[in-house]
């Protein structure tokens, strides 16, 4: 994938999803520290300082194409869109309620489409825009009993890149985010189910393993940071990380045997 090139000088009004707590939150607050006009919109919120909230859910196409057109009414453009709000769900793939499922595939890869959609046609029409979207290590790195969760990250990269390609002729930007483990609340959130547990006796020390390396991994004003140079940056790239231990895992997936890559990830889980 080539590189894409903006004239960052006039990228000055974010629209953010999932913006009222963690990585969005923090975003959020970064940009509006910047100097930006920021919008966040998320079921439920405040304005703070810097921050306008708009209510939606980006489950609901309405909301979404309601809350982009309050934004192009105060501001008369959208600059860069950041598609961030998502959930998790955790336990054995063989268990989960398919309510859940349905729900972490609306939230996650649903609630982006809804909200990339509403955009575009603004973005189009200036021919100028950023679309970024926050993935995880775990579209890469599938994790075990986070299979749902694993397949909507990847559902996100694969159509950040068909979009990336799409969207090239109209000068608009598009690139993922994958961050590895974050200290956010997104770990106290999750849903979890026990089901299973008889068959699947490591489950729990497996999600205990993933829940410990959360806690003590990555801030989110790091990734946020990240966010603020892509969506700033002249040239972006298809893929970005936070830290180079996950640097280096994503050059282990291009080099290493896809069997072995598994292997170790079955070890570490």
């Amino acid at each position: 994938m080539t590189k894409q090139k903006a004239d960052i000088s006039t990228l000055k009004t974010l629209l953010l999803t999932g913006g009222s707590s963690g990585i969005g939150m923090a975003t959020a607050d970064y940009f509006a520290q910047q100097g930006w006009t920021v919008y966040e919109m998320s079921r439920h919120g405040e304005d703070r300082s810097g921050v306008v909230h708009l209510t939606g859910d980006v489950t609901i196409p309405e909301d979404c194409h309601r809350v982009v057109n309050e934004v192009i009414r105060l501001s008369g453009h959208i600059d860069v869109l950041i598609s961030n709000a998502g959930m998790g769900i955790a336990g054995a793939a063989e268990f989960a309620p398919v309510a859940d499922v349905h729900r972490q595939m609306e939230v996650n890869f649903y609630g982006a489409s809804n909200i990339i959609q509403a955009a575009i046609p603004y973005m189009r029409s200036r021919q100028q825009g950023r679309i970024l979207i926050v993935s995880s290590l775990a579209a890469t790195f599938s994790i075990p009993f986070q299979a749902y969760y694993s397949a909507s990250k990847a559902a996100l990269n694969a159509l950040a890149m068909s979009l990336r390609n799409e969207l090239a002729p109209h000068n608009i930007g598009v690139a993922c985010l994958m961050p590895g483990d974050v200290h956010t609340a997104f770990t106290a959130s999750r849903l979890k189910t026990a089901a299973g547990t008889d068959v699947y006796p490591h489950m729990q020390s497996s999600l205990a393993t993933m829940e410990r390396d959360e806690l003590h991994g990555q801030s989110a004003q790091g990734i946020a940071r990240r966010l603020y140079g892509m969506a700033t940056t002249h040239w972006l790239r298809a893929y970005y990380y936070v830290g180079a231990v996950y640097h280096i895992f994503a050059l282990l997936s291009k080099l290493l045997p896809t069997s072995l890559i598994y292997s170790i990830v079955r070890r570490m889980y």
